[in-house]
């Protein structure tokens, strides 16, 4: 009886916190919903359908499933997983409603990509989809950026345990950092939630301001800042082919790979703080060593003359560095000095506690300086004791056990995942291995067959469920989902 009163318990926690996600949901479709309005395509009826029928089962369970006590660390990591596959299967319903991708399995996946920020695509006309759930498409960027379920803790009742929810959404890389900059749980999402609108708000301003429409504008920023990818072209930014847009949002996609508290610290004018962020400084270096190599390659072949060259190798590195996925052209035509720069990028990703995904800086940086302190010691300073230190601070050795472990828990699913995905596709190895990646990091467009230009279209249902799976695994950073597959994590 006692088991049982504690399931139930943790029954009504679950089911009141996906009821606010579902009311979520339904009040995000508005958007698309007068879009659709506008645009008069057919689209109205399974927008509004989805948005009633995620209303109407997230209100009662929002509802009559309260649960006054505080969240426990298990709750928080199951409420945290299946939060984003319940939200993703509920929002892929429009697409098979209306008929624009009537396999279920295709629009659960092209919504897991979107909550995901991945950018992954298994549309082959994107441009002969209506307008109102191309819309759709693009806004799961903004709420997966931030993360749906932050906004699920605003609304939950104090004392129910939206600080763990957090922990448990939250990425590994954060804990090495350290960094929290409020002492209210709730308070710190609503302020992140200000910046993040913020920013958003400002590079729709200066799209517009470019000649963009408004709704291609709305499409790209929630691609571009949320680091994320969709666009409403199939060529994606280089539809435009337009410099203006290349440099705006190659901005806001830097912009994108910067920690959030480091936003909050500029707000409030703490300098020194942002001076002393060893992640922050390893960002520029990173960013600029790999723009520069890459558009020295394209200059120096004769790709593009040298303005180009520059613009061109800044934005596609930092759309693929940051895992955002835009194009601004075709890099499968690059040399392949090039294209191997870009694709070592992606192993890298950005900050953590931003919107990216990746293995994340703060890990190599972590690495570097632990591999640094075990060679002095080993060889030169052999009774000293030398530390870690990340941002004038000593770092534990259990954190440092973390980073290796989150390290090796990539690549081991990345060797894995591809020798799953050549048993059930029966394709080379090597395009296997750039779907893994492209997905377990949220970058989206890969290379080969799936380029750019290319789509996931052709992957078999198996194996687009399965790298749908590593777009969840990637954007809970590892450690949130495959917590749920130890045994004992279930037992009382």
């Amino acid at each position: 009886m006692k088991i049982s009163k504690r399931w139930k318990k943790s029954f009504f926690a679950f089911a009141h916190i996906v009821g606010i996600l579902c009311l979520v949901t339904a009040g995000a479709m508005l958007l698309p919903i007068i879009c659709s309005l506008f645009y008069g395509e057919g689209d109205i009826w399974a927008l509004l359908l989805t948005a009633g029928l995620s209303a109407g089962v997230g209100y009662p369970m929002w509802r009559f499933f309260k649960s006054p006590r505080e969240l426990s660390p298990r709750e928080a990591f199951i409420i945290a997983t299946f939060g984003w596959v319940i939200i993703s299967a509920i929002s892929a319903i429009p697409f098979v409603i209306h008929g624009a991708i009537p396999s279920y399995t295709d629009a659960f996946f092209e919504m897991v990509s979107g909550y995901t920020t991945t950018g992954a695509t298994i549309l082959t006309d994107i441009e002969a989809m209506p307008h109102g759930l191309l819309l759709w498409r693009s806004e799961s960027h903004l709420l997966g950026g931030m993360g749906f379920i932050t906004l699920a803790i605003i609304l939950l009742p104090h004392g129910m345990g939206g600080l763990r929810l957090f922990r448990a959404d939250a990425s590994p890389g954060q804990v090495v950092t350290g960094e929290r900059f409020m002492a209210r749980n709730r308070d710190a999402v609503v302020s992140l939630w200000k910046i993040y609108l913020s920013v958003n708000l400002l590079l729709i301003c200066m799209l517009l301001l470019g000649g963009m429409s408004l709704f291609d504008s709305l499409c790209h920023t929630f691609g571009a800042f949320p680091t994320a990818g969709f666009s409403p072209y199939n060529a994606s930014i280089g539809h435009y082919d337009n410099a203006y847009f290349d440099w705006v949002i190659s901005l806001f996609m830097f912009l994108g790979g910067i920690t959030f508290v480091v936003f909050y610290f500029i707000v409030r004018r703490k300098w020194k703080q942002i001076f002393i962020n060893t992640e922050l400084r390893w960002y520029f270096m990173i960013c600029l060593f790999f723009c520069a190599v890459v558009s020295c390659i394209l200059w120096s072949h004769g790709v593009y003359d040298f303005s180009d060259s520059v613009r061109h190798g800044t934005f596609q590195t930092l759309s693929l560095l940051t895992t955002t996925g835009f194009a601004s052209q075709d890099y499968e035509m690059w040399p392949q000095a090039a294209q191997m720069f870009l694709y070592t990028v992606c192993f890298i990703g950005a900050c953590a506690g931003s919107t990216t995904s990746g293995i994340k800086i703060i890990h190599y940086v972590l690495l570097w300086k632990f591999i640094v302190a075990v060679i002095k010691k080993a060889f030169f300073r052999p009774l000293s004791v030398i530390s870690v230190r990340i941002n004038n601070k000593r770092i534990d050795q259990m954190i440092i056990n973390i980073a290796l472990c989150y390290f090796i828990i990539n690549f081991f699913m990345i060797f894995v995942g591809s020798c799953f995905l050549v048993l059930v596709d029966d394709i080379n190895f090597d395009i296997a291995m750039k779907a893994i990646v492209a997905t377990l990091m949220n970058i989206g467009p890969s290379f080969a067959e799936l380029g750019p230009t290319d789509n996931f279209s052709w992957i078999s249902d198996t194996g687009k469920w399965y790298l749908s799976f590593n777009m969840l695994l990637g954007r809970l950073e590892m450690f949130s989902a495959l917590v749920l597959l130890y045994p004992s994590f279930w037992k009382d």
